[in-house]
């Protein structure tokens, strides 16, 4: 069949359509930056990406009307605009009237479980998606998940800084919340498996884990896992505004995911039960059994998409990464290094490497001071780390830098800085005719920027000379 895939660069998206490729499907993404997106399915066959945005319903002309199914994975869990419940819905009605339009039999949307009588503003927000999508021409299958258990989704990731960074916590009384955690496989199980069945078509169905958890007990059950000894002691006094500022310093969360995180927590998540994992039978696994799987997958080094990597992990919430791929060359400060290469693959993979655990060669405590001054100014800091140990692509989040450009072949990697700066900055890496150019480009906004360049000028001689060294070892 032809599938549309939307949200084909998200957490979901990149994880279901290898699924959809294995079983013959032709898979149509619809993307607002087709230049990131190829570097994620560059190598795949019978993909088509199509440059879309569906805040702009006329570019979804350009979207095939030849579609069988589509997959409507489109979320805004954290956006800088406060009316992101409308940008939510305007999003659900262009792809409606799009899909109104075409061939689409059934469109199968992944919402949250909304049973609780007093709704955070993101679940309401989620049904009123679902509310939006309903149409008399096509048929909707809507699965609503709580918590989602994975190597690389938000909540694992987050929990995961709470139990090995923490040995004690004194923690808001929102941990008491209970909610039903499930595994990131039994959710994709979920979405493969509804394909086209005519049965599950106008249908509505939680799906959830077997276990009922509070986050208390998912952090301890966590702890218990890793062979971990933690006390957590929950106080009543925390505000939400507090929380999210534990949140923020504690995990490598940004301060409004965090926000948005903890006004959903204070919710029961508690599906409804249904005959759904028989239907299509799945049998959701523990959430114990789930934790140890996203472990296996991070010893693999396999994790296929990580929430890090999308925009929403940064301060500055950019949609486009080409929009920085050319380096401007007026009025901006640089640091300019070169150097002869001895042993070109050895060099490429220690660029190829920079960054997370392998850290950026030199005056590591320096990096580690600017990342601590960056989180205290709101930024990313350097908590984010990398995806994978040794592989970039264009839109990885990289510590508290964005993967712009990655081509190893072409010896050429473009970061953009999402730190807190007075201006903008660039890094790049480039190997050509058997030179390593290093370039820092700084471009200031006003005279705290000029200020502010000046005042790291020093750092950056002993720095950018001790990286391009190492660098090239």
């Amino acid at each position: 069949m032809r599938i549309l895939v939307t949200g084909a660069t998200g957490y979901i998206g990149k994880r279901l359509i290898p699924l959809l490729l294995n079983d013959g499907h032709t898979i149509i993404c619809p993307v607002r930056d087709k230049k990131r997106a190829l570097n994620y399915y560059k190598n795949q066959k019978n993909i088509e990406l199509i440059e879309a945005d569906f805040l702009n319903g006329h570019t979804l002309n350009a979207i095939s009307k030849d579609i069988d199914i589509a997959y409507y994975l489109i979320h805004s869990m954290s956006n800088s605009a406060k009316e992101f419940h409308a940008l939510e819905e305007k999003c659900a009605f262009n792809f409606k009237r799009y899909a109104e339009n075409s061939q689409v039999k059934q469109v199968i949307y992944l919402s949250g479980i909304t049973n609780d009588t007093k709704l955070s503003k993101h679940l309401l927000s989620r049904k009123n998606v679902e509310n939006t999508l309903k149409s008399d021409t096509y048929a909707l299958t809507t699965f609503k998940a709580g918590i989602i258990v994975g190597s690389g989704s938000s909540s694992f990731e987050i929990i995961r800084d709470l139990v090995e960074k923490l040995p004690a916590m004194i923690a808001p009384k929102w941990l008491n919340t209970k909610t039903q955690p499930l595994a990131i496989r039994d959710v994709l199980s979920f979405l493969h498996k509804a394909l086209d069945k005519k049965e599950l078509y106008n249908t509505s169905y939680d799906i959830f884990g077997p276990e009922i958890l509070t986050y208390k007990e998912m952090l301890l059950q966590f702890a218990a896992v890793r062979k971990l000894k933690r006390t957590i002691i929950t106080v009543p006094v925390m505000t939400p505004k507090l929380s999210s500022y534990w949140l923020y310093f504690v995990t490598s969360t940004s301060y409004k995911l965090a926000s948005s995180l903890v006004n959903s927590m204070g919710v029961e998540v508690i599906g409804k039960k249904s005959d759904i994992n028989k239907i299509l039978d799945v049998n959701p696994m523990t959430y114990k059994e789930a934790v140890k799987l996203a472990f296996k997958k991070i010893e693999q080094n396999s994790i296929i998409s990580s929430w890090k990597d999308s925009y929403v992990s940064s301060g500055k919430l950019k949609n486009y990464v080409h929009e920085f791929i050319n380096v401007p060359e007026y009025g901006c400060f640089k640091d300019f290094k070169k150097r002869k290469v001895t042993n070109k693959e050895r060099t490429l993979n220690n660029i190829w490497a920079i960054g997370g655990d392998t850290g950026w060669y030199y005056g590591t405590f320096l990096w580690k001071i600017r990342g601590f001054i960056d989180q205290i100014f709101g930024g990313a800091g350097l908590r984010r780390g990398r995806r994978h140990p040794t592989q970039l692509n264009a839109g990885d989040a990289l510590d508290f830098w964005r993967v712009i450009y990655a081509d190893k072949e072409k010896g050429k990697l473009l970061l953009y800085a999402e730190m807190v700066l007075p201006g903008e900055a660039w890094l790049e890496f480039k190997i050509e005719d058997g030179i390593l150019y290093q370039t820092a480009t700084f471009r200031p906004h006003g005279l705290a920027g000029r200020l502010y360049w000046y005042a790291v000028m020093p750092f950056h001689w002993f720095v950018f000379n001790g990286m391009i060294n190492n660098i090239n070892k």
